[in-house]
């Protein structure tokens, strides 16, 4: 049995709980985790290509295929072809994407405070630090979730 004092043991259990706890907030909104890291990755407002969306998320391209499709079909993204090559296409979020990004955004800072409720201002931005220092010699790609990488569940919402 880990020790309370493991940090790899502390960090998979917290990660476990706050992955279950941000689906879970998300499911009044119908939009699965993968779907929160695409429209997040589109909330910069300027138009992206699949293939910089993908290089973006460190995913293969096809892998976004999906999800994309079905943010596309519920009207939150718009992926029309480029007009200098039309084998590739453009990705931007929608008026409702945009609104469907700020409902994620107000779901992941519900979270937040959720999380860090014990925590003095202080203690937080300490514990930033150190994760973020984690993270980095972890190779983590700032920003990104790793489990978009992951076996083909984890971009349905399913994993």
């Amino acid at each position: 049995m880990p020790q309370d004092g493991s940090v790899a043991f502390l960090l998979s259990q917290l990660g476990a709980l706050a992955g279950r706890e941000f689906a879970r907030r998300l499911r009044p909104l119908g939009i699965t985790p993968a779907e929160a890291g695409v429209l997040r990755a589109l909330g910069g407002g300027e138009p992206r290509s699949q293939r910089a969306l993908a290089d973006a998320l460190d995913v293969h391209a096809t892998r976004l295929v999906a999800v994309v499709g079905g943010l596309e079909e519920r009207g939150l993204v718009s992926r029309e072809r480029r007009p200098a090559d039309r084998r590739a296409y453009v990705l931007e979020l929608t008026p409702a994407g945009r609104e469907a990004l700020a409902s994620v955004a107000a779901a992941g800072r519900e979270q937040e405070r959720a999380f860090t409720r014990g925590l003095s201002a202080g203690e937080r931005a300490a514990l930033v630090r150190a994760l973020r220092g984690v993270a980095a010699a972890q190779g983590l790609t700032p920003g990104v979730h790793p489990g978009l990488r992951g076996a083909p569940r984890a971009l349905d919402g399913d994993g």
